[in-house]
């Protein structure tokens, strides 16, 4: 039985690329392709031997009613109808036809040469801390440090010439903007950056390196992104949306085929969520290839904007707040990829700002590797307990993106400390005389704490005149060693406010 003629990009696919088409074609060999609904309505009018539904209609004498149309005219007034009915209910939804299995595995040959395959290994360290098998897909190996470079290679390659000529223009506040200076450098095309005033000044630094025309606009994405659209209008340059065109979204979905690729026998997959482009390309990936491994989206608590549009059942505005995970801080889904992720993600949670840090924190200690809060959350997603389901089973997560300045790392990893009782505060009162101080210092040292801040306060003070209060910031071993100092102060009878009191105490808004 003669086989349909395979295509070039099939022949140059990998293996288990070519046995799931083959096989699919061995199936039904001799299918023929599906007619479209104009080419039905061409079809019939050359076998009835009209050329159209109203050419057919005029046919029935002026008066004459409606029962006596011919079957001709009848037949053809119910198509029309029914393609005007499918005309409507495409206007009513996004298109998820645009983005398939296949724009994916050409995506995937097609950015080859210029996308690194990175690695996703076993975490031991995470594997015992979470009780499951937990994997790494690390996409932050990839030149510019985030996914963001296969859809924005893939968008770049598909441009007609005139489109490479003119270029491209794009808002951005960081990773997509640095996907598509990078590769529009390799690829000698143009590219029109807008950022916001407040984007990190690294990035907009080395966008410019990229020989990128960066323009800092507006207080806010939206700001940016509105300037964007009206240069793009006037300057002729093709927009290229972050997470919600087809050609991003393909691409995106490259990183779910490698996934597939490396690891056998997934029992799910965790990914972080923004503007849904990332999960989308995934989801259709490997609910492809193995449809048993669920799909399961983390978002930041502050911008939850994909859970919004599950509960609403279409792509709803939320209004964010401001996050250590800023790249997952997208107002609203885009609309392909919530057509294309909706019916294949089995499950989306939300984390917050505290477990995004000792995610941080946990990767930089654990597996030597620096990321930023939009990478580290799905695995925030399962260290604090949010997806019970997956306890003994082979897990794995994206770590999206790397792109953490210092000074932010700094300031998370002390917020990390202090969440995991690593790093503690407390405020005391202590005698005024000599040595009061002193006997509170050998009484920590003693525990085998570490003071790394102290201060102390005689002026705002409601105890006797005799007393001053002590704040200070304490570096712990754990949890467990954190509680012994505390039992340690309590028992040597020190007034005391602890960490979480002080919030609420009065004697720390003094302070």
């Amino acid at each position: 039985m003669d086989l349909p003629p395979v295509p070039l990009w099939l022949v140059k696919s990998p293996p288990w690329h070519m046995k799931f088409w083959i096989t699919r074609w061995k199936e039904e060999p001799l299918k023929p392709k599906p007619f479209s609904p104009v080419q039905r309505a061409r079809k019939f009018s050359a076998v009835l031997g009209t050329t159209s539904a109203r050419s057919s209609m005029m046919m029935r004498p002026r008066g004459a009613p409606s029962a006596v149309m011919s079957k001709k005219t009848l037949g053809f007034a119910m198509l029309e109808n029914t393609l005007v009915a499918i005309r409507a209910k495409k206007k009513t939804m996004a298109d998820e036809s645009k983005i398939s299995f296949e724009h994916i595995s050409r995506a995937r040959y097609r950015i080859s040469d210029g996308v690194i395959q990175t690695p996703c290994h076993l975490s031991h360290h995470l594997s015992q801390l979470c009780n499951m098998q937990v994997y790494l897909k690390k996409d932050i190996y990839q030149r510019t440090g985030s996914f963001k470079e296969r859809g924005a290679r893939n968008a770049l390659k598909l441009l007609s010439a005139e489109q490479r000529k003119q270029g491209v223009i794009a808002a951005s506040a960081g990773n997509h903007a640095l996907g598509l200076a990078y590769h529009g450098q390799m690829l000698n095309i143009p590219v029109t950056l807008v950022m916001p005033a407040h984007a990190p000044f690294t990035k907009v630094q080395n966008c410019k390196e990229y020989q990128a025309r960066v323009i800092q606009h507006g207080q806010n994405f939206g700001e940016a992104m509105a300037l964007a659209t009206e240069l793009s209008k006037k300057e002729n340059l093709r927009y290229i949306n972050g997470y919600d065109d087809p050609e991003i979204i393909a691409g995106q979905g490259t990183c779910g085929v490698e996934i597939v690729e490396q690891v056998a026998d997934l029992d799910a997959i965790v990914v972080p969520v923004g503007g849904g482009g990332l999960i989308a390309g995934i989801a259709l990936a490997v609910k492809t290839l193995s449809p048993s491994t669920m799909i399961i989206g983390v978002e930041a608590e502050a911008c939850a904007s994909f859970t919004a549009a599950m509960d609403a059942g279409e792509p709803t505005a939320v209004v964010p707040r401001s996050s250590l995970a800023d790249g997952l801080a997208v107002p609203c889904v885009g609309p392909h990829a919530f057509a294309v992720a909706r019916s294949r993600v089995d499950k989306v949670v939300t984390v917050t700002e505290k477990e995004i840090a000792i995610a941080i924190l946990r990767l930089l200690e654990l597996e030597k590797c620096v990321v930023e809060g939009a990478g580290a959350a799905g695995l925030a997603a399962l260290l604090a307990g949010k997806l019970p389901e997956l306890e003994g089973k082979k897990v794995c997560t994206v770590l999206c993106g790397g792109n953490i300045d210092v000074t932010v790392l700094g300031r998370v990893i002390e917020r990390g400390l202090a969440a995991d009782d690593r790093l503690v505060r407390f405020m005391v009162s202590v005698s005024d005389r000599p040595g009061g101080i002193a006997k509170l210092a050998t009484l920590i040292a003693k525990i085998g704490a570490s003071i790394k801040d102290i201060f102390h306060e005689r002026a705002w003070l409601e105890s006797d005149v005799a007393s001053v209060q002590v704040k200070c910031v304490v570096e712990t071993r754990d949890r467990a060693h954190a509680e012994e100092l505390h039992r340690a102060l309590v028992d040597e009878g020190y007034p005391l406010v602890w960490s979480s009191q002080m919030a609420e105490s009065r004697l720390s808004r003094a302070f």
